[in-house]
């Protein structure tokens, strides 16, 4: 065995049980084809003229490598992945000087379109970072330890179940915001201030940008603006004080920086269909 595949791991699905797989409702809409891991890859090189019939997910953990999409070079570092779509003619391998350990899984199904641009990827930008690099590794072990087992039906959907995780969590870190940036400061901001209101043009001056910017980064993070997400933060601490205690409403209104128990009340029954009294009783039958 090459040095660079030594404890490589790989595993491809027939075709056969692929063919029979896509006619199955789950697996139709999400199935992975191939997968492995290969640490400190230092000969490993791929080239695709046609492209391939799968979007490849690459998330390398160290190392640096390349990857030429559609005639375009791209590096590839740790802690970000590269996603090549369907059809797109590619080539990639390791850098000489660092070889990258990654770990791969190809992926087909009616969904993964959708997934692929839900994360904002393409051909013509390929690479993304992995904020939660644990976890995608969690993931694409688990997919690659299921079809290591076997390729039933059972384990393809398992492994299908693993690579929706991965896809998705991509997609959720890539909303929420990078630790330290103005929107994850004013977000603990808020969820530090349940008790109070905050002015949009203090928290925007005490972060940084311009009332303006903030909301606009709420709102591709959340869908709402800066109070619409600081009273789902109030409204979600006075649904576990309902649950989880006996404090009247006064208080937990109180709580959750209402001075006004009648004006909580009507905000939370606006929101949950229920007055807090009605919402708590209904939760404990």
């Amino acid at each position: 065995m090459q040095e660079g595949f030594r404890d490589q791991r790989l595993t491809v699905v027939p075709r056969r049980v692929l063919t029979e797989a896509q006619a199955r409702p789950v697996t139709r809409r999400l199935l992975v084809t191939d997968c492995g891991y290969y640490p400190a890859a230092a000969d490993h090189l791929m080239s695709r003229p046609d492209g391939t019939g799968e979007t490849i997910v690459i998330v390398c953990a160290s190392g640096t490598g390349w990857a030429d999409v559609e005639g375009v070079r791209h590096y590839v570092g740790p802690s970000a992945a590269l996603v090549i779509p369907r059809g797109a003619a590619h080539s990639y391998g390791a850098s000489a000087d660092a070889p990258w350990t990654i770990w791969w899984c190809h992926l087909r199904g009616g969904d993964v379109p959708e997934l692929v641009e839900e994360i904002g990827v393409s051909a013509a930008r390929p690479v993304i970072p992995v904020r939660r690099l644990d976890r995608a590794i969690a993931l694409l072990d688990e997919i690659v330890t299921i079809l290591e087992r076997d390729h039933s039906p059972a384990s393809l959907m398992g492994a299908a179940g693993a690579a929706w995780k991965l896809l998705t969590q991509i997609v959720v870190d890539r909303a929420m915001p990078a630790p330290g940036d103005p929107l994850q400061r004013a977000m603990a901001y808020l969820a530090e201030r349940l008790d109070s209101n905050v002015r949009v043009a203090d928290l925007a001056a005490l972060v940084g940008v311009s009332p303006s910017h903030l909301t606009a980064l709420f709102r591709r993070a959340t869908g709402g603006g800066v109070l619409a997400h600081h009273t789902a933060l109030r409204m979600a601490q006075a649904r576990n004080l309902l649950d989880t205690t006996d404090a009247t409403v006064a208080g937990i209104a109180r709580e959750v920086g209402y001075t006004d128990p009648f004006y909580f009340s009507r905000h939370f029954k606006r929101l949950h269909e229920a007055s807090p009294t009605e919402y708590r009783n209904r939760a404990k039958g």
